[in-house]
Formats: structure tokens, sequence, C-alpha cells
């Protein structure tokens, strides 16, 4: 895959599949057409399967007996990079590209849209006169202006029954409408100050934020004994690199992605980081997934696997324990 390309409706596309298949296959383009690097529905025998649109299409055949692209997931396309790195991986580790799109959507479920939920907002009216437990929902709302809450949500924070909630509805004082089931992950506090760092540990955060500023690749080896603070020598990169907008990868052996690690994130930014490991469940997985697209995901902390995940602005990965096979 080279870069973006747009293929018209009907135009020969090449789709990898997961499937264990020694080749890509040629469907035609669906209606409205689509672009390199989507991913995609394509039939294959009885079934539907998953696969990422990878460029043009083989020709010497009859292009009507070619099957469509059954839909494009609304989901963030492949980017050229990824797909640039999952070839490398391939060549490098000798394994089928089928495989590699395995390891790249992990996620069970993307075939599925995102399921919706109803939120509950302040809406465009406001009443002159409302019993004491609707001013409680409308109090509830003012303290907390634009966020949308489920029912049991908003009418526990108010403290009254759902039934209070739906009747401000039928007023337009309160306004129902779907939105996607996957929450947005709470923002981080790149500013908030870390632990106090000695000289050495000061010298070795500057040397990674000043790399950070700079742009571009460079590889920094972290060295030092247990308990010698790597830990918020590198959180400070991470900082700097949320600072930049960009997205960071911290990668630990699943055998260290403890409570304590989790936590000890969470009180540097404020709010817990995205976390990919067997233990998280399908349905995080698939959040996760979709968010690290979107660049939704600022920080993910994660097993190996994670690098993976479909990042649209990735700017730093650390690799803690990287001695650790």
């Amino acid at each position: 895959m080279t870069g973006p390309r747009f293929f018209e409706p009907g135009a020969r596309v090449a789709v990898l599949t997961g499937q264990p298949l020694d080749r890509m296959l040629t469907y035609a383009a669906p209606e409205g057409g689509c672009w390199q690097g989507a991913y995609v529905e394509v039939p294959l025998g009885p079934r539907k399967v998953l696969g990422v649109v990878w460029g043009p299409g083989e020709g010497g055949f009859d292009a009507a007996k070619l099957r469509a692209v059954t839909r494009v997931l609304d989901v963030a396309p492949m980017r050229a990079e990824m797909a640039a790195f999952l070839t490398r991986v391939a060549d490098y580790t000798l394994t089928p590209m089928h495989r590699m799109l395995g390891l790249a959507t992990r996620a069970p479920g993307l075939l599925n849209p995102p399921s919706m939920r109803k939120v509950y907002r302040a809406g465009a009216v406001r009443p002159n006169r409302l019993t004491e437990a609707r001013q409680k929902v409308m109090a509830a709302l003012d303290e907390a202006p634009g966020v949308a809450f489920t029912l049991k949500e908003l009418a526990d924070r108010a403290g009254v029954s759902p039934s209070v909630v739906k009747g401000l509805v039928k007023l337009g004082a309160v306004r129902e409408e779907e939105a996607p089931r996957d929450t947005p992950f709470a923002p981080l506090d790149y500013r908030r100050p870390g632990h106090a760092l000695n000289p050495d540990q000061q010298a070795a955060a500057g040397d990674l934020r000043a790399a950070m500023r700079a742009g571009g690749f460079r590889a920094t080896l972290l060295k030092g004994v247990t308990g010698s603070g790597k830990t918020e020598v590198y959180l400070e990169a991470v900082a700097e690199c949320l600072a930049r907008g960009r997205q960071a990868l911290v990668m630990l052996p699943e055998i260290a992605l403890t409570a304590e690690f989790i936590a000890r994130v969470e009180e540097r930014f404020g709010a817990r980081p995205a976390e990919w490991h067997s233990g998280i469940t399908m349905t995080e997985r698939r959040r996760l997934w979709r968010m690290a697209g979107e660049g939704d995901a600022r920080l993910v902390v994660g097993a190996r696997s994670a690098l993976f995940l479909p990042f649209r602005d990735l700017g730093l990965i650390v690799v803690d324990e990287e001695h650790d096979p």
C-alpha cells in the first residue's frame, strides 16, 4: 500500500482478509466507491468476512463476474504507515499477511456498527415553574454544562426517579438523543506535576523531552537499577508527547501490568490510561481499537500486542522491561 487512493464504484480492488489464503482477493468497489486502506466487509463463499482494501485488483477476467464489496465499515481507514509496518513485520518474521491482519484487528465485532444508547442533555426550553424534583434535575445539568448523561446517571445525580427526567423531556427542558455506547476516555492532564526528580533524573527527563520537541525518530535506552526512578523519567516524556497533541504507548510484559502500575500512571495524569491486555473485555477491546484509530485514546498502557493498534498519530513508544522477551 503506497498511499490513499480512491477507487470508483465497480473498480477492481485487492482486499486482504484474515482468512488463511496465499493471496489477496479481487472484488468490485461498492456503490459510492472506497479508499485504499478502508476496512470492508466482503463475501467469501456463504460468509461475510473482514478485510482491508490494499490496492488495485487483478485484471484478466470478466469484471461482470466479480463480487462486490458488501460495505465499507465506519471506522478510520488503515494508514499507509501501518500497512508498511505489517508488511515489514511479515517479511522479517516470515509470517503470512493474513496472520498480520489478524494481529492488527484483534477486536471482535468490528464488522458490527457501534451500538447506540439514549443520553440526556439540557434542552432549549426553560420552564418558569418547576416542581422541586424537576429543579434538582435542571440544577444537575447546570453543574455539568454540555455533558450527556444516561437516564440512570442523571436521575441518580439529581436524586430523583427516572420518570421525573422523562417528564422534563416532554416539556422540552431536557433533550433525549442517541449517542454511541462507546464513551470517550477521560482527558489526561499533562500539566499535572510528577514526583520531584533528582539531578540525574532531571537530566535524563530533559533529554527525552528535548527529543520529543525535536521530532523525528530516535531510540533512547534508559538504564538504571530497580527502584532508580526510570518510570518517573519516562512519564516526563509521555507528558511532553501529550502536550504536543500526539498519542503515546507504554508497553510492558503482561505480568508487569498490575493495578499498582496503572494507579501510578493515573496519579501522574489525573485520569486512568487506556488499557490493552488479556484481562479487558471484548467490548473494551473494540472501544479502544476504534478510539486509537480516531486519535481519542491518547495514552495506551498495554502488553506487547498493543503495538498493532491502529494509532492515528503515535508520537512515543516506551518499551518497559525491554530486556524481557
